[in-house]
């Protein structure tokens, strides 16, 4: 990794405990229902709604009726949002004139911004009017966030509590966290999102004329506008990442400036950081946090040095020209924010579950889209979404101390709670469904009699945008190697139905662990216990998470960036 590289990835980690341990405090005290200073101001809203909804704010739910609700809840967004996409021209707020979008392709969205993917097969600005980019994908950013964040709350009362079925109450917890957490934050970034320049605006577009117009091109360029900021924010920090432009962070309009830049990349990590405090201070123990940061933080590390070492090496061919290569490699960067941080922002949106992007994927070495690839296909553990990455890493946790277990004879614990066979078949589906629906749809679509219409590239590039692709919707993260076309019927489809299978089975099976764990007696530590938060088991959790991806991948990814990289080399 070279210096200026490293010199931003640690200050990434830096800001992120500075800003991200206070926060995860204060996220902490939401869901404990402790006192915070804005409580005076919300909770007369927060009461308001809770009539509103016919909720008691008393109310405690197990698993199955957490999870009954959550997939009522999410069903009820889903088939709301499909409407509002089939029926834009019929509604008001649609000044540009959009039909309506297709069926599959309303389905494929849809499932996207419920599922917190915000995986885009169009370009917003030209698909979608100003009430369905604002009451529809907007809404669902809050909310795919709020869910994620319930699900890290629900099992960390699992963990804490003895002999105890209830998990809180889901209405309550999605209540709180959009009311004191999510809305709050994003009214604050988005207007310093606005004091950057991004547009923010009912307008529909704005003629310009051209410095240079391109040869046969109209006297006016038109520039389309729309309420932006409101939705970046929440795109950000609730580690959404579907674009109000099609061109994402690369668009002016969404990030004009460096210090919006940077900003931004801190705004994806956030809220996921965050987690890492909340939790150990629900569970009692911030020794825990920590370690779950440390063991994030590396894997976030190791990633980005293997993309910044390839992305500034130099690529034969371009020596054989006799091309001077000193700046690295620029083919695919936004120039205005340079090499370095778009490699750091395309780690981080990939380690968590953004999607967002300010340069193209597709155009990047192999082994950077390599990095990209793994750090969803582990889980999108490397701090992960809002909620889901934790969760996400306390499975790998509960194989960890599974296996560590076993290799010393004793009975697997975790905090006090026995970590039996349940624990990990449930822990074991977490794994295998988003891989599964990775490596089968990889190969139903490299079988697919059209296929070579829909790549961009020939051989192993070809491969490695099938692959990326199926990784970036199972791994409910949504960006995109942009050199495939994906707007099909089948792809709609079918990525539609793997970004909702492998964003709910999951939660379904990690609410389930919350329930079984809930209902057992806390075990006091003995001399044999394994320290769960030290650097011993921070190695044996980073080596399982990277060992289990391997396990899985190894295969696929040879036959894509591996490949490409040794056929360029």
């Amino acid at each position: 990794m070279n210096a200026p590289l490293l010199l931003l990835l640690a200050t990434l980690l830096g800001l992120l405990v500075l800003f991200g341990r206070p926060l995860g405090e204060y996220l902490g005290n939401v869901l404990e229902r402790e006192p915070v200073a804005s409580a005076r101001f919300l909770v007369p809203v927060e009461r308001g709604l809770y009539r509103a909804m016919g909720i008691d704010a008393n109310d405690r739910m197990d698993w199955k009726r957490y999870l009954g609700a959550l997939l009522a809840f999410n069903l009820v967004g889903l088939v709301f949002l499909i409407g509002l996409l089939l029926l834009q021209h019929r509604l008001p707020l649609n000044p540009q004139g959009f039909p309506p979008m297709g069926w599959a392709l309303a389905f494929n969205t849809a499932s996207s911004f419920v599922s917190n993917t915000n995986w885009q097969a169009y370009s917003g600005e030209v698909v979608l009017g100003h009430l369905a980019q604002s009451l529809g994908l907007t809404v669902q950013n809050f909310l795919s966030a709020a869910t994620g964040l319930t699900v890290m709350a629900a099992l960390a009362r699992g963990i804490r509590r003895r002999k105890a079925t209830n998990l809180g109450s889901f209405w309550v917890d999605l209540v709180r966290l959009t009311l004191y957490v999510l809305v709050p934050l994003s009214m604050a970034f988005g207007l310093f999102l606005v004091s950057q320049g991004v547009v923010q605006t009912w307008l529909p577009s704005v003629k310009a004329l051209w410095l240079s117009a391109p040869s046969g091109a109209p006297a006016e360029q038109t520039i389309a506008l729309g309420p932006a900021a409101s939705q970046i924010a929440i795109k950000m920090l609730g580690t959404n990442g579907g674009g109000f432009f099609g061109a994402n962070g690369a668009h002016p309009f969404e990030n004009p400036t460096p210090l919006s830049n940077v900003v931004q990349i801190i705004a994806i990590l956030l809220i996921p950081a965050a987690c890492c405090f909340a939790f150990g201070k629900m569970v009692r123990d911030r020794r825990q946090g920590w370690a779950l940061f440390v063991a994030m933080g590396l894997l976030l590390a190791l990633a980005t040095g293997l993309a910044g070492w390839a992305e500034h090496r130099p690529v034969p061919a371009l020596q054989q020209a006799g091309i001077v290569h000193t700046a690295g490699s620029l083919e695919g960067k936004e120039l205005r924010n340079g090499l370095d941080t778009s490699l750091l922002w395309s780690t981080a949106t990939t380690a968590a579950s953004s999607g967002s992007v300010n340069a193209q994927h597709d155009a990047m070495s192999p082994l950077a889209g390599l990095s990209q690839m793994v750090l969803m296909q582990i889980g999108e553990v490397a701090f992960g979404g809002v909620g889901s990455g934790l969760y996400g890493m306390l499975i790998f946790v509960f194989i960890g101390v599974f296996v560590s277990g076993l290799m010393v004879g004793r009975t697997p614990e975790y905090l006090g709670k026995k970590v039996e066979v349940f624990e990990m078949k449930m822990a074991a589906l977490v794994v295998l469904i988003p891989s599964m629906f990775i490596l089968v749809g990889t190969a139903l679509t490299v079988l697919h009699p059209q296929v070579s219409t829909w790549v961009s590239n020939p051989g192993p590039h070809a491969f490695s945008q099938i692959l990326y692709t199926w990784t970036s919707a199972s791994a409910n993260n949504g960006s995109a190697f942009a050199g495939m076309n994906v707007n099909t019927p089948f792809l709609n489809i079918g990525l539609g139905v793997a970004m909702l299978a492998c964003r709910f089975a999951p939660i379904a099976a990690v609410l389930a662990i919350a329930g079984s764990l809930g209902s057992k007696k806390r075990t006091p530590p003995g001399p044999g216990t394994l320290p769960t938060h030290g650097p011993l088991f921070i190695g044996v959790l980073v080596s399982i998470v990277l060992l289990v991806g391997a396990l899985t991948f190894l295969p696929a990814l040879a036959l894509g960036p591996v490949a490409e990289h040794f056929a360029a080399h």
